[in-house]
């Protein structure tokens, strides 16, 4: 059978076995006709308290928070949909782009992520979690995380989210509060919600919000800050609407998550030697270090000592910032840096995701297909490369039970 994966702008197809392969998809749903009106419906019903115009006073501030370049979420009709509801001056409104540790993103980026006339009238910043000049400590919250958040965020009389739900691999879902923290906070708060012993904690994982020990801190330290209305959507595979939550935080949330699930999440009968995933296309799988999502999708669903092959398109490399590179490269092997994990007393940047991805790889061999990262590149962090997805599959049997995740972690498989 032939199935198309999910791979940069334009898609990556594939041939699989016929009589082995179980394709698992999200439950497919149009986009909204007009997701405009779906927008401003939202935002005129929330899911509890007033809508956004009620909330609205003369001469207050307003600081509202998006996601950053690379997420999916459609900034270019949440935030004017926001902006109209708001009907404030320009001069008193600020777009805090939630980067968490990731970089910045450019002009040309930003302009393409919100359109010209936004960005000729708002003026957008990029929150810089190591520039402790522009953050505020709040003190300590949940299980003694530090917090810090960006201070233009604090100061504002009117504070409102916007992102987007979905599984995430050990937030339990993003969207609701993961746009304050991590999205607005400091280095030091977010070294400390993603500690080896959170990361490790096996209830820090997809679809699990009320018994995970970091989703549980991210919501206790969002509340030092706490946005006074949030917005958030589910989307299709096409990046279109599909239903629309706001209103306070923890209803819409929940209510976005429920949605979120029942799209996202399916059920397969048994464990798989073989699972092929993507990392849901641009703008998700950018990088290596966002391609762990899909990698973590797959590893749900595989044996141990099974194959994992992950197509991500990488056009920004491993990325270039922080220290994920360095600590792939570190060490002799992903069991090495597991056990130098267990006795170190410090958190270094990015050390979650390595964590996440050589667990992955002590307990599945992983083989990526990109289009940026060289053989040689990918050799270094002790992973393989193959040009011929199909082949790969095909060299490990005639019996090898295969499983595919065109969208990634847009579909979560589980084991019922």
């Amino acid at each position: 059978m032939k199935v198309r994966l999910a791979y940069g702008v334009g898609g990556l197809e594939v041939e699989l076995p016929d009589d082995r392969t179980t394709v698992v998809e999200p439950a497919y749903h149009e986009g909204a006709p007009d997701e405009v009106a779906v927008l401003r419906d939202a935002l005129r019903k929330p899911v509890a308290g007033p809508p956004l115009r009620e909330l609205v006073k003369p001469g207050m501030k307003v600081a509202i928070s998006m996601c950053d370049g690379t997420r999916a979420q459609p900034r270019d009709k949440m935030i004017p949909a926001v902006l109209e509801e708001l009907g404030v001056p320009d001069e008193d409104v600020v777009i805090l782009v939630a980067t968490g540790t990731h970089r910045g993103n450019s002009d040309e980026e930003i302009r393409a992520m919100l359109g010209d006339d936004v960005v000729s009238r708002i003026r957008v910043v990029n929150h810089d979690a190591r520039d402790k000049s522009t953050l505020t400590f709040l003190g300590e919250h949940g299980n003694g995380v530090p917090v810090w958040i960006n201070s233009e965020w604090v100061e504002a009389d009117l504070r409102i989210t916007t992102g987007f739900v979905e599984p995430h691999f050990f937030a339990g879902f993003s969207g609701g509060p993961k746009l304050v923290t991590p999205g607005l906070a400091g280095l030091d708060t977010v070294l400390v919600l993603h500690d080896a012993a959170r990361i490790g904690d096996p209830r820090a994982t997809w679809g699990e919000i009320d018994d995970n020990p970091v989703h549980a801190d991210i919501r206790a330290a969002a509340a030092a800050a706490p946005p006074h209305f949030a917005f958030d959507v589910i989307l299709n595979r096409e990046q279109r609407v599909i239903e629309a939550f706001a209103g306070e935080l923890g209803p819409m949330h929940a209510a976005a998550c429920a949605a979120a699930q029942r799209f996202a999440m399916q059920a397969v009968p048994a464990l798989f030697d073989v699972v092929v995933t993507s990392n849901s296309g641009y703008p998700l799988d950018q990088n290596l270090y966002q391609a762990v999502k899909g990698m973590s999708a797959a590893a749900k669903v595989v044996k141990p000592g099974g194959l994992i092959v992950c197509a991500a398109e990488c056009r920004d490399g491993f990325p270039g910032h922080g220290s994920y590179r360095e600590l792939l490269e570190e060490h002799a092997s992903p069991r090495e840096f597991l056990d130098a994990l267990k006795q170190a007393d410090h958190v270094t940047p990015d050390q979650w995701q390595v964590q996440i991805q050589y667990n992955i790889q002590d307990h599945a061999r992983l083989v990526m297909h990109t289009g940026h990262l060289s053989d040689e590149e990918l050799r270094a962090v002790h992973i393989e490369q193959t040009r011929d997805i199909s082949a790969t599959v095909a060299a490990e049997g005639s019996s090898a039970t295969v499983c595919v995740l065109p969208e990634g972690p847009q579909t979560i498989a589980y084991v019922a």
